[in-house]
C-alpha cells in the first residue's frame, strides 16, 4: 500500500536541485518520464488528481484537528467561567431578593416617614442623603445581579454554540478520514493496475513534491493578486465612464470581461498571462506560464452575512490539469477575500443581484437606508 503522502524532509541543496528539474522539464507527463508537470494521459491524470486529494485531504484534516483543540479548550475556558458565575451569582441573587422584598414588604416606606419626622432642615438633609445612599445601594445590587445573569445567560448560549460547532467539526473530521482511506484503496489499486507500478509511484511522489513546493505557492500567489486587486475594485468602478450607472434609486455596474482584465493587469503583471472570462452564470479565470497552468471556475452570487457583499464562489480549481479538492477550494477561500463589497463604492447601496453573460458582468444595487 502506497505509504501517505507528506513532505519529504529534504536537504536545502537536495531541495533547490529538484525544483531547479522540475521548473525545467517539459510539460509532458507519462509513466516513463518521471519528471512530469502535466499529465499527458487521462490514468497517470486520474491516479495523480486521487493522490494529490489525499495529500490537500490530510492537510484539511490537519487543520480540521487543530480547530477541534482550540474549541474544546474554549469549552473548557466557558465551563470554568459557567461555574465562577453560578457561585457568585448565588450571593448576588439572595442580596438582591433582599432588596426587592423590602420594597414589596413596604420596609422602604419607613424612609419616607423619617423625612417627613425631620425637626430640622438639616436633619431633612441628613435623612436624604441617608435615603439616596440606601436607595443607590439597591440599584448597585439590583444591576450587579442583572449584569453577572445576563453575562452568565451568554456565557450558556455560547457554550451551547460552541458544542454544537465541536460536534460538526468532529463529524467532518470522520468524514474526512473516511474519504482519504478510500481514496487510499483507489490510488493503490489503480497503481497495481498500471503498465509500470513503480514509475507510476515515482510520478506521484515527485509530482506531490512539486505541488508542495511549488505548486500550492504559484495558486496562493494567483489568489492573493486576485485579493488585493478587489480592494481596488471600487475606485475601478467610479473611475470609469459607463460601468456606473443609477437612475436614483437602482444602482447597476455593467463591466466588460476586457475591462476588466485590463484593470487586472494595470494591478499586477502576473494577470499578463491569466485572464477572466463571463458566461453563462459562469466565471472562469484561467491561464499559462511556462510549465505552470491554472483554471479557477466559479460564480458571483449576493450574500448579506456577514455584510452585504458579491461573493466569488470557487466552484472548480485546476492546477496543471489536475482537479483539486473542495478541501482546498475551501481553504483558499477563507485565506482570500475575494468579495465585492458595494458598500465600498457607496455606503448606502446594497447588491440585490449579479449575473454574468456575454462576456460581460452585471450587479444590480439598490439603496439600504
Amino acid at each position: 500500500m502506497i505509504e501517505r503522502l507528506k513532505t519529504p524532509i529534504l536537504p536545502f541543496m537536495l531541495t533547490m536541485l529538484l525544483l531547479f528539474c522540475f521548473m525545467f522539464t517539459p510539460a509532458v507527463y507519462s509513466e516513463q518520464d518521471a519528471g512530469p508537470l502535466m499529465p499527458d494521459s487521462e490514468e497517470a491524470r486520474r491516479i495523480l488528481q486521487d493522490s494529490l486529494s489525499i495529500v490537500e485531504i490530510d492537510e484539511e484534516i490537519s487543520r480540521i484537528s487543530s480547530r477541534i483543540m482550540e474549541l474544546e479548550a474554549l469549552q473548557d475556558e466557558l465551563q470554568g467561567k459557567i461555574g465562577e458565575l453560578e457561585l457568585t451569582i448565588r450571593d448576588r441573587r439572595e442580596r438582591a431578593g433582599a432588596v426587592l422584598r423590602s420594597y414589596y414588604m413596604g420596609e422602604r416606606e419607613q424612609l419616607y416617614y423619617m423625612l417627613l419626622s425631620a425637626k430640622s432642615l438639616a436633619g431633612f438633609f441628613r435623612v436624604l442623603d441617608f435615603y439616596d445612599l440606601i436607595i443607590q445601594n439597591d440599584r448597585d445590587v439590583l444591576t450587579a445581579y442583572n449584569r453577572q445573569y445576563q453575562e452568565l445567560a451568554s456565557s450558556k448560549a455560547e457554550a451551547a454554540r460552541n458544542a454544537a460547532a465541536l460536534v460538526e467539526v468532529k463529524d467532518n473530521l470522520v468524514r474526512q478520514r473516511e474519504r482519504v482511506l478510500a481514496l487510499e484503496k483507489q490510488v493503490d489499486s489503480a497503481v497495481s493496475a498500471s503498465s509500470n507500478p513503480e514509475a507510476m509511484k515515482k510520478l506521484i511522489e515527485e509530482f506531490t513534491l512539486y505541488w508542495e513546493n511549488v505548486g500550492l505557492y504559484e495558486v496562493k500567489r494567483h489568489f492573493r493578486a486576485l485579493a488585493n486587486a478587489m480592494e481596488n475594485l471600487p475606485d475601478f468602478v467610479q473611475g470609469s465612464k459607463n460601468i456606473l450607472k443609477t437612475n436614483g434609486k437602482v444602482y447597476t455596474i455593467n463591466i466588460h470581461e476586457d475591462e476588466l482584465n485590463a484593470f487586472l493587469r494595470s494591478e499586477d503583471e502576473l494577470f499578463n498571462s491569466f485572464a477572466f472570462h463571463f458566461n453563462d452564470g459562469k466565471v472562469i479565470a484561467s491561464g499559462e506560464s511556462g510549465n505552470l497552468s491554472l483554471l479557477i471556475e466559479g460564480r458571483y452570487t449576493v450574500v448579506d452575512d456577514p455584510q452585504n457583499a458579491i461573493m466569488f464562489q470557487v466552484d472548480k480549481l485546476v492546477f496543471n490539469r489536475i482537479e483539486l479538492p473542495d478541501t482546498t477550494r475551501q481553504a483558499l477561500q477563507e485565506e482570500f477575500d475575494m468579495n465585492f463589497y458595494p458598500k465600498q463604492l457607496v455606503s448606502f447601496l446594497k447588491a440585490t443581484e449579479v449575473s454574468s453573460a456575454n462576456q460581460r458582468l452585471m450587479v444590480t444595487m439598490e439603496l439600504d437606508l
